[in-house]
């Protein structure tokens, strides 16, 4: 897996997705094209999942191993971390 993720119940009525992108050594060029590679996953991938359930914290950091990880690599982890949250939700 290329992303840390924490999840928490969130006080406000809604859902809210925060994405962090550590430097590791790397370029602002190479941070921005994770970070819009990340948020676009997770408008795709994983707000749909969510739909109107209650409301989350999602917090995403990316590890370093995240900078070389190919763009379908990071929807596999995106995919698994909207997969294990509708099960969380199912009581699974």
């Amino acid at each position: 897996m290329h992303l840390d993720v924490r999840v928490l119940a969130s006080p406000l009525a809604h859902s809210r997705i925060g994405v962090v992108v550590p430097r590791h050594r790397h370029s602002a060029v190479d941070r921005n094209r994770l970070k819009r590679r990340l948020r676009e996953l997770v408008r795709v991938e994983l707000l749909p999942a969510l739909g109107d359930h209650a409301s989350t914290d999602i917090s995403i950091q990316a590890r370093r191993e995240a900078y070389a990880a190919e763009f379908s690599a990071l929807r596999d982890d995106i995919q698994s971390v909207a997969a294990r949250l509708a099960d969380a939700r199912r009581g699974l």
